[in-house]
């Protein structure tokens, strides 16, 4: 996987298509307050960034999946997007174009 268009000293023979991944994650009432406590005095949301961590894995992994799935051996041009799904929830979106690099 790469943010960019190339492999570095690989060439791209196939492209096979777009491929994505996503995951739509709530908050835990824990974290929420929490979170209210560390607004008052300032700090990193450990738990926040926690469940991102998790989302932003489990939505590579599908889109990892899909690409195999397609025949490709790698997936180039990689970006993520967050959005707002409920009051609570949020989704992770990673996309790319899936390739065979040789």
């Amino acid at each position: 996987m790469t943010n960019t268009e190339i492999f570095p000293g690989k060439r791209i023979t196939v492209c096979h298509g777009v491929v994505s991944g996503s995951t739509v994650r709530s908050k835990h009432v824990g974290r929420d307050i929490m979170a209210s406590f560390k607004n008052i005095v300032g700090g990193e949301l450990k738990g926040y960034t926690e469940l991102l961590e998790e989302s932003r894995a489990s939505a590579i992994e599908r889109m990892q999946a899909q690409a195999k799935q397609m025949g490709a051996n790698a997936i180039v041009n990689v970006r993520f997007s967050t959005s707002s799904v409920a009051a609570g929830a949020a989704e992770i979106y990673v996309y790319g174009t899936a390739v065979t690099v040789e």
